[in-house]
């Protein structure tokens, strides 16, 4: 991180370009810490949508250190400015492929905590090979998060939500334990993601589950 930045971070007044990380170069690892002005827990949310979790996460633990990844234009510009006007110093915003990501750029242990809540359920059987909640991606994600760093998810998707817990159930190296953890949540201010809300006021049904990482 260059000085400028980091007088800007520490001040409170912060740019795009301070917020915005860009994805790493084919064959990089990255250093997450390297991101902020100071080390701290780092989590990760993947579907990050218009940035209301990450806001009211950060807010809440301005300890923590968090990245959030969009994958969608118009929802990762929003999320990023969002972020900018309430000068939160302690996220950043990727636009990635998140799978890739984690498999490919995340080194060992980084991870304290996971946040991934209703990523697209793909329904059409021929489509579930795009789903991210996959073996790779499960092996990937559990090679990155430190012991006791937990795994949060979440979605509206009743077939979706079995197959998590099927490969999830299956890894040694996870134990299920309880989602309403106030170490590891929003706050108690939370007020649902986006999609959360509007699911919720269609009368869906939520499904939740979290995970913590064994030493």
């Amino acid at each position: 991180m260059n000085p400028g930045a980091r007088r800007r971070i520490i001040a409170g007044v912060l740019t795009l370009d301070d917020i915005v990380i860009e994805p790493p170069a084919e064959g990089q690892i990255v250093d997450p810490q390297a991101w902020f002005a100071s080390p701290g827990p780092f989590e990760l949310e993947i579907g990050c949508g218009k940035g209301r979790f990450l806001l009211c996460r950060a807010r809440s633990r301005p300890d923590v250190r968090l990245l959030g990844i969009e994958w969608a234009s118009k929802f990762y510009r929003y999320a990023a400015d969002r972020i900018r006007r309430w000068g939160v110093t302690n996220v950043r915003i990727m636009r990635t492929d998140a799978a890739v990501f984690v498999r490919r750029h995340l080194p060992a242990g980084c991870l304290s905590a996971l946040h991934v809540y209703h990523p697209d359920p793909w329904p059409k059987k021929r489509h579930h090979k795009r789903r991210l909640i996959q073996a790779p991606f499960v092996e990937a994600a559990l090679r990155a998060t430190a012991p006791g760093g937990r795994w949060l998810l979440q979605t509206d998707h009743a077939e979706y939500f079995e197959r998590m817990r099927e490969l999830l159930d299956a890894q040694a190296g996870l134990r299920e334990v309880p989602f309403d953890d106030p170490t590891f949540g929003p706050g108690e201010d939370w007020a649902g993601t986006n999609f959360e809300v509007k699911y919720a006021q269609e009368g869906r049904t939520i499904y939740r589950v979290a995970y913590a990482r064994l030493p």
